[in-house]
């Protein structure tokens, strides 16, 4: 069955329900499903189902712990498996400790940004004064740091929020002269220097090719 990916304000909002085609669930981030959703049709993943929570909860890292434990007890029955497509983005551990106590496997890494680029060349670039954004943060731009930061309404506090950035880093996942020139212009309206790296799918795409080779 060929899922069609939701346009990114549902990602954002409401999520993608499982199709119930697959032995294996993917419990996921919206902000992965395009990712997901093409490296299953690359490979020929038809085992694996995938579900995405509302990819909105990156805003709110306090939720993300319950709501991936809902998921797994109301998808657990219907799965051989379930893996969780998070890295642990914001919950200070709580994830993986909920993970480990469910008997279920989750990305590495400290969030999206780092496994795109590559968990380990992330973490030796050190890069506290970078704000990153992936093609999906770039995409929804507006919703996951302008509007919520207020700067749509007191665009003076820009300099409050990001004066301790220099650059801002666009991770992409695709080459893709469109976002590219969105990113530019969103680095712009933050005062920071631009900087695009394409990612690809980085260990994403090797962390599910695991994952396949064992449903």
């Amino acid at each position: 069955m060929t899922t069609t990916t939701p346009d990114s304000n549902t990602l954002t909002n409401d999520g993608l329900p499982p199709q119930g085609d697959g032995r294996v669930l993917l419990i996921a981030c919206g902000a992965l499903a395009r990712e997901i959703l093409d490296l299953k049709a690359r490979n020929g993943w038809d085992h694996l189902d995938l579900t995405c929570l509302p990819a909105i909860l990156h805003n709110h890292p306090e939720r993300i712990t319950d709501a991936v434990r809902e998921a797994v007890a109301k998808h657990r029955a219907a799965y051989a498996e379930i893996f969780v497509v998070y890295a642990d983005c914001g919950t200070g551990g709580l994830l993986e400790a909920a993970c480990a106590e469910m008997g279920v496997e989750m990305i590495a890494g400290p969030h999206c940004y780092a496994f795109f680029d590559g968990v380990q060349a992330f973490a030796e670039r050190d890069e506290f004064t970078s704000f990153f954004l992936t093609d999906f943060l770039v995409r929804q731009f507006e919703a996951f740091v302008w509007k919520p930061l207020g700067l749509d309404r007191h665009p003076d506090l820009r300099d409050m929020y990001f004066g301790h950035y220099e650059a801002l880093v666009y991770l992409a996942q695709t080459d893709d002269p469109a976002l590219t020139t969105r990113a530019q212009e969103q680095a712009a309206r933050l005062g920071l220097r631009f900087e695009r790296r394409l990612t690809g799918y980085g260990d994403l795409a090797e962390t599910l090719q695991g994952w396949a080779s064992r449903g």
